[in-house]
């Protein structure tokens, strides 16, 4: 499968989160402890908001994240108060540029760890139910860039819990079509550049680790002498596969079939399930 985080908050160098954290992304494109595979080679991907641009920037390589000097550079350079960072093992699908995640349309940003069991064989299917007028933007042949374009169509922009909620319940009413017990296998991070929703859902009930990050304020009354959490906002947020070290207390686990909403003022954790498309 795949590793991924998702930062936002008060405006760091990318360095600080992917580079630094003992058990920091680059450190899981080598050593994952909690996911299917412990290397995660098969190609990286970072995006990130620019306050006052209208797009997010995308950088992906087919290479692993551990040895790009690409990605060194940008790290050491690029400064957002939101992004996503993902490093692939591919579950089939070919290691090529326009598989790596995240995807982007438009303002909105995509990652995703999982898989949809069986899409070779209901790719066509899936592909149907996207809207014609975003299909040719499809570059890859993922189903996670699928899941994306499917979540677009089924209304993203206006509701994004329900919309995942219509794109899962209809790549599992698909899939049991095509006689496949348990088709998905998610956890998904989605972003408009102002909130971010991150979701954790199997059909079997047996997900993929999803963490997020215990607020600020109550970090630093836990761990004062720690520089990190002096220089960001109590707003800054960080939603990971595993944690990115062993601070105590500072990482809880979502729930089964969750819906976290991080977003100015008061955060959420909801339930999720998938809807009937």
């Amino acid at each position: 499968m795949c590793r991924w985080l998702a930062y936002t908050g008060t405006p760091v160098l990318l360095d600080t989160i992917l580079y630094r954290p003992a058990h920091s992304l680059i450190d899981q494109s080598l050593h994952a402890r909690m996911g299917v595979e412990t290397t995660n080679g098969d190609g990286f991907g970072v995006g990130w908001y620019t306050p006052g641009l209208d797009t997010p920037a995308v950088v992906r390589d087919t290479g692993p994240a551990w040895n790009n000097r690409n990605l060194r550079e940008i790290a050491d350079h690029v400064r957002s108060p939101l992004f996503f960072a993902h490093i692939r093992a591919t579950t089939g699908t070919a290691v090529q540029q326009t598989n790596c995640h995240p995807f982007r349309i438009g303002r909105w940003l995509w990652m995703h760890n999982g898989a949809i069991a069986g899409f070779h064989e209901m790719r066509r299917d899936l592909a149907l139910a996207v809207d014609p007028r975003l299909f040719p933007d499809i570059e890859g042949s993922t189903d996670s860039e699928m899941m994306f374009f499917l979540a677009f169509t089924l209304g993203l922009e206006q509701d994004p819990p329900g919309a995942v909620g219509r794109m899962a319940g209809l790549v599992e009413e698909t899939g049991h079509r095509h006689g496949v017990e348990f088709p998905l296998q998610m956890t998904v991070a989605v972003t408009d550049g102002q909130s971010l929703w991150a979701f954790r859902y199997s059909s079997q009930g047996m997900s993929r680790t999803l963490y997020y990050s215990t607020r600020v304020e109550t970090l630093r009354a836990l761990h004062p002498d720690t520089a990190f959490l002096r220089d960001v906002s109590d707003e800054t947020r960080l939603v990971v596969s595993e944690p990115l070290g062993d601070l105590p207390g500072a990482w809880n686990e979502v729930p089964e079939g969750s819906c976290g909403v991080v977003q100015p003022g008061a955060d959420e954790l909801l339930p999720f399930a998938p809807r009937a498309p």
